[in-house]
């Protein structure tokens, strides 16, 4: 076979098949190919069966024999290079009936399994980031490159919680170990994928982490109740499954609590397919079995009996089965003895076929080799240097800061190398250290003569770089006994410990003195640490996992300090810290967190104080805040440019021409273009709240609300306390009935977003919360930027706001401050939205680059320009976004701050926060704190102008 002869074969047969399809629609499509197959191939389209690129023509003759004959449904590539892959896509396509589905179990992208492609960072490495940014930018590229090699499945991401240090099998595959964190970066995983086009699937269903056997050579047993499945290895597959994952792959385990019945794994258990996943859970997308010739299931159902298991159970698609005949012809044996029926294979068939149409099989068209390796690897060196850069943590410190190695002697020990790598030729080059390398075959002999020339060399500082590990726990992760010992030894002497490769090691490493767990064992991570040594860039990272003492989320992250090689911070951040810190202990605020980006890059993130005067805990960065009135720009007016960008908008039309509730009363002519400004003469706010107080009790009335969420009563206000649904229609009437006041003039006005709000929702025709969730955060990957956070983060991660005792009499978590944006359901044009300070930094780093975020597009410049100047002769506004006083009255104070440009724009909330952006200055400026708790009656931060202040020393340091 010759791979010129198949490529213009299958270009023929593809460009025919491509002006056949294109004039169907979906059903046309699936109802055609449908009636196109006869008994045996429909049972074959449920199968995916193993090919490899790199065991020759001969092997690939065998794969296309099986093509032709039974017109399987899929292939799952594995071991080659992608020309080969390529190629050979190309000319299976050709030959086969019906497009083939063509699958990869690429974790960490194709070059998982392909020669001459570049593997992107381990799962178990990213889990180490603080913020979901650069997962989702991964999970877009992997889906390029699968896009690029003509697949249209991966088998990823991995969603299985890491709780079990000793797994065989998923170790460095996952995410970690905190359930939630695993959640959110498994969601911003599969949405890069799944914006790319490509199929994400969740595996390994229900949960394969707390395993200690490996399913490809026996069936591990996981002895948990189903309320300690519901709490801990499925809450990640619920939030795919919520977030829109197109399948997923069910793993072969024996859960005696989902079904007791012996040697039967979930895979082929109805219970566990048919019961919790399709009935519970609600999934409807494809399901795949894991691969049906791993022994985990094989040596209980030889031959084609585990695929007719599989299908009773409720799976779509059989991947692997051992024999594609003998499957076929059990599976009939089935359906004859009443055990399957072709009612339901049929549906299977159907559903196969659509997401076939879906992913564009139709339609595919030869796979063009030009230039394909250098394409697949066009993004993956940048994303491994980010997140080497953002993960690379620092465990544990003698001082808070790594060791200073400016002008000392030091030493390079390198422990697992037989030759200097890049690390150690880092160390050499950049501290002008003396090396000494120390492989797992040497001996104590070797240890000892390394320590006695330490000892004579009087090294003022020791780095010790640890290399060569296993990946897999077994044998001490590679490491042996000898250097261990040495390893031990080392910490007489000053020094610093890094950890290259599988974090999971560092539990032999624990008594350093100062440990650096970087995650990755190759060049760019290499570079990465030695920058670290050097002051270029400091750790950012946090541990995935539980070990070496300390707790996953756990690592010393300080702030971005000066290219030079000083540790000390950069002049004048200090003056931040005595701002803050004063506010503080003036009772301003229990905490904050502040982030500073400039010229698109953060340049300082830093949390004081503590969450509540209760001492909880410390602040957090990653910690998620009510934003409050922030909400108005940030959500709202987002929204509204967007339409507006659309041509789906336009600002001088009224809110008559959009809303229909509105017709016949005094607000039908209101321009939007005056209700962005507050100058359409609504009120500036209604407490909504006080009309459903019961007078005589002081507490909100029975009519209204009740404790439980029950019949009309859905609207939840708050914890134990739901509002009767139709109360809402009361509220608009209330804002339909206010009093207009004089038309173009400025007065700040909830009411105006409120509006607007509804405007979104009745152009867009989504609630407020989805459209932008669905055009902006999701596409971004910020995922802690959102409406009604408890359905997506534990509360201990939500920041406290107001001990509220006129309303709802209990203290706010979760639950959006303002009372008028509760009774709403959380969702309004004016309050509801929370974000940590990264993800709404992300979002105005957008908006300062003229509507642009990782190459992507967002809004025009000139509709960033437009809403963002100012927008009237008469107020500080622009469109929606609030800015700098022009003129100052006698003895006011300047606003948003003395060193803020005329161009910035941005907003406060009344929470405590703040976002500005100074464009003049290519600076985004980030405030996130809890003034309200426990009572809004606080005013010291507005007194002491704490945001303004610091606004103006980041203005000074980063602006010389």
């Amino acid at each position: 076979m010759r791979a010129k002869y198949f490529l213009v074969l299958f270009f023929m047969a593809g460009t025919a098949q491509a002006q056949f399809s294109s004039r169907l629609t979906e059903s046309e499509w699936v109802d055609s190919v449908f009636n196109s197959l006869n008994k045996d191939q429909k049972i074959a389209q449920l199968m995916i069966i193993r090919a490899h690129s790199d065991k020759g023509d001969e092997y690939a003759e065998k794969v296309a024999a099986i093509i032709r004959q039974y017109n399987v449904g899929g292939l799952c590539f594995f071991q080659g290079g992608p020309v080969r892959q390529a190629n050979y896509t190309n000319y299976y396509q050709s030959i086969a009936q019906t497009p083939l589905m063509v699958t990869i179990d690429g974790e960490w992208g194709v070059g998982m399994r392909l020669d001459s492609v570049i593997k992107f960072p381990y799962q178990l490495t990213l889990g180490a980031l603080s913020d979901t940014t650069l997962v989702y930018q991964m999970g877009l590229a992997v889906g390029e490159q699968c896009k690029r090699l003509g697949i249209h499945v991966n088998y990823a991401p991995v969603v299985d919680i890491n709780n079990n240090p000793n797994n065989p099998v998923i170790g460095y595959r996952s995410f970690g170990e905190d359930k939630y964190k695993v959640a959110r970066l498994g969601v911003a995983y599969m949405r890069g994928m799944q914006d790319a086009g490509i199929m994400a699937c969740a595996k390994h269903f229900p949960g394969h982490g707390d395993v200690d056997v490996d399913s490809h050579y026996d069936l591990p047993i996981v002895n948990k109740t189903r309320s300690q499945l519901d709490s801990m290895e499925l809450m990640p597959f619920k939030a795919l499954l919520d977030a829109g994952v197109g399948s997923v792959m069910v793993a072969h385990l024996s859960i005696p609590s989902l079904d007791a019945s012996p040697n039967v794994a979930t895979s082929i258990s109805a219970p566990a397919v048919n019961g919790l996943l399709r009935k519970e859970l609600g999934f409807a997308g494809l399901t795949f079995t894991d691969a049906l010739e791993m022994k985990g299931v094989a040596k209980y159902f030889p031959g084609g009996t585990i695929a007719v298991e599989a299908l009773v159970a409720g799976n779509d698609m059989l991947c692997l089965p051992e024999d594609v005949p003998e499957a076929i012809k059990a599976i009939k044996a089935a359906i004859r003895q009443k055990r399957l029926t072709w009612a339901i294979l049929d549906e299977k068939v159907k559903k196969a076929l659509r997401a076939k149409y879906q992913l564009g099989l139709p339609n595919q068209t030869l796979i063009d080799t030009r230039n394909l390796t250098e394409d697949l690897n066009k993004q993956t060196d940048k994303i491994r240097d980010a997140v080497a850069r953002a993960t690379i943590t620092l465990v544990r410190s003698e001082t808070g800061i790594l060791p200073v190695l400016r002008d000392k002697k030091v030493a390079f020990v390198g422990i697992g190398l037989n030759n200097l790598n890049v690390f150690g030729t880092r160390i050499q080059l950049d501290h002008q250290a003396d090396t000494y390398l120390f492989s797992y075959k040497e001996s104590a002999d070797k240890a000892n003569e390394i320590l006695a020339s330490l000892q004579k060399g009087l090294y003022q500082e020791v780095v010790i770089g640890v290399h060569g590990l296993s990946l897999r726990p077994a044998n001490q992760y590679n490491i042996s006994g000898a250097a261990l010992d040495l390893f031990r030894q080392l910490q007489a002497f000053p020094s610093v410990t890094l950890v290259f490769g599988n974090v999971l090691s560092l539990s032999y490493f624990a008594d350093a003195k100062n440990l650096v767990a970087c995650y990755q064992d190759d060049d760019i991570t290499a570079n990465a640490a030695a920058d670290l040594l050097k002051g270029r860039i400091t750790p950012q990272g946090v541990l995935p996992v539980s070990v070496a003492g300390k707790k996953f989320g756990e690592g010393i992250i300080y702030h971005k300090q000066t290219s030079s090689l000083h540790t000390r911070s950069l002049p004048g951040l200090e003056t931040i810290d005595s701002i803050v810190n004063d506010a503080i202990a003036r009772k301003a605020f229990p905490g904050c967190v502040i982030l500073a980006a400039k010229d698109g890059a953060i340049v300082y993130q830093k949390a004081f104080g503590q969450i509540s005067y209760q001492g909880e805990r410390n602040m957090d960065i990653n910690d998620i805040f009510d934003l409050a009135s922030v909400t108005k720009v940030s959500a709202t007016t987002l929204a509204v440019m967007k339409l507006y960008d659309q041509g789906k908008l336009d600002l001088d039309k009224t809110l008559g021409d959009y809303l229909k509730i509105v017709k016949g009363t005094d607000k039908a002519n209101l321009k939007l273009r005056d209700v962005l400004l507050h100058r359409a003469g609504l009120v500036p706010f209604i407490a909504f709240y006080k009309e459903v107080i019961d007078t005589s009790t002081g507490i909100p009335s029975s009519v209204y609300f009740s404790r439980e969420r029950t019949g009309a009563y859905t609207i939840r206000v708050a914890e134990n306390l739901y509002m009767r649904q139709d109360y809402q229609d009361t509220m608009f009437q209330r804002i339909l009935k206010s009093p207009l006041g004089t038309r173009g003039k400025y007065v700040y006005s909830d009411n105006d977003f409120i509006f607007l709000g509804k405007v979104v929702e009745a152009i867009s025709g989504k609630p407020l919360d989805v459209y932008v969730r669905q055009e902006f955060y999701e596409k971004m990957g910020l995922l802690s930027l959102g409406f009604k956070p408890r359905e997506k983060y534990p509360l201990d991660q939500i920041i406290p706001t107001e001990t509220e005792l006129h309303f709802r009499n209990q203290a706010i978590r979760g639950d959006v401050h303002d009372e008028g944006a509760s009774m709403f359901g959380g969702v309004a044009g004016h309050a509801g939205l929370f974000s940590d300070a990264y993800d709404l930094g992300t979002l105005y780093q957008m908006l300062l680059n003229g509507g642009v975020l990782n190459g992507k597009r967002y809004l025009s410049e000139e509709t960033i320009k437009l809403f963002t100047a100012y927008g009237s002769s008469d107020s500080r506004r622009g469109l929606g976004f609030d800015k700098p006083e022009r003129e100052l009255k006698k003895g006011q104070e300047p606003y948003p701050s003395v060193l803020a440009s005329p161009a910035t724009f941005g907003h406060t909330g009344f929470t405590g926060t703040c976002v500005w952006v100074d464009p003049e200055k290519k600076m985004v400026y980030v405030f996130l704190s809890n003034r309200v708790n426990p009572t809004r009656n606080n005013r010291v931060l507005l007194d002491l102008n704490v945001r303004g202040k610091v606004q103006d020393a980041l203005f000074k340091v980063f602006n010389r």
